[in-house]
This record gives C-alpha cells, structure tokens and sequence, in this order.
C-alpha cells in the first residue's frame, strides 16, 4: 500500500489542511492517508494554543465523515516533542512493506536539513512537498537519501495562526473551516 502522513498542529485544521490531503491522496493515489497531530512542534515550540484534546476533536469534527481520511494520534497519545523521526520509526515498524510519504509544505524544505537524524528519515519514508502560496520553493536540500515528490495541488493561503487572530478579533471562521469546527471553536471559547 501507498500511505500518506500530514502531520501539523492542526490549531485550529482548516480548508488549506484538508485540500492538501486530498490533492496529495489524489495525485499520489495513496491508498490512505493519516493526519498526524503534533504533542509539541520541535521548531515552533510556541505554536500550540489548544489543548491536545481540542485538537483532536477539532479533527474528528472536520473528517469523521470522510472515510478517505484517517486520524493518528500517535504523537499526542506519546506527548513531549513530535519529532518527525519517532513517528517515521512508529509507522515503519506497524507498515512494515509499504511505502511511506510525509507530507510537508514546500516553505519547510529550506529547514529540512534542520530535521532531527534527517539522513534515517529520508531511509524511512520518501516526502511530497505542496507548494503555498508566497513561499516559493527554495533549493532542495543536500540530503543524502532523500525522496522528493512535488505536489501540484490547488494554493490556498490560510494559516491557523491567522485564523486565531481572526477569532481574537471577533472576525469569522465561515469558509475557512468546516461548520463543525467552528461551532467546536464557539462552544469551547477558544483563541479568546
């Protein structure tokens, strides 16, 4: 099988988020794929704003209805630091023989050389990069190893950062996230 993983914050999962699982499911032909959230993101130790919990029902609320799409809570079950690698070495060991493809935006690929043991990981799994909007892929990386597959899949500029501002602001979520996300956001009072 050919699996995919997008792995991220998800503070709060957004349209941007699940288009670009579902271009990459579609142009990979990937028979699944995962979205991974992160316990604590490595090079953005701050970003978290939400509780794990949160997250994860934010996510629930977003794809429970999209068979295509599944949840791993390794990362959050596991907590600390989400290296990319602990989750690799995770997923290898329950997929044995098949093929594994994180799935990274294209404005992460000049950091790529940053990425904890980055010569195991590209052993591990092989990456797609999507582009995004104003963050023109840079070089690829001098990584011994390394599999780099682009996705060409529809650019839609929306960060969750963004998204957090608007609900400080009392500006509205509508079209940004699915409706159940929102009613999540509203009901838990996040991002006040």
């Amino acid at each position: 099988m050919k699996i995919g993983f997008l792995g991220g914050s998800f503070d709060p999962v957004h349209f941007g988020h699940l288009i670009a699982a579902q271009d990459v499911k579609e142009q990979y032909q990937l028979d699944r794929l995962y979205l991974v959230p992160a316990a604590q993101a490595p090079l953005k130790p701050n970003e978290m704003q939400s509780t794990t919990d949160d997250r994860w029902q934010m996510l629930r609320a977003a794809c429970e209805w999209d068979r295509r799409l599944e949840i791993a809570g390794y990362e959050l079950t596991k907590g600390g630091v989400s290296y990319t690698i602990d989750s690799a070495r995770h997923f290898r060991a329950q997929f044995p023989r098949d093929e594994l493809f994180w799935i990274i935006g294209g404005d992460q690929l000049p950091q790529l050389h940053k990425w904890k043991d980055i010569g195991e990981l590209a052993k591990l799994v092989e990456f797609i990069f999507l582009e995004r909007p104003r963050h023109p892929s840079k070089p690829h990386p001098d990584i011994p190893g390394l599999r780099l597959h682009r996705c060409d899949g529809h650019l839609i500029e929306i960060s969750s950062s963004e998204l957090r501002q608007r609900v400080r602001a009392g500006l509205s979520l509508n079209y940004f996230c699915p409706q159940k996300v929102i009613a999540y956001i509203e009901s838990k009072k996040l991002y006040r």
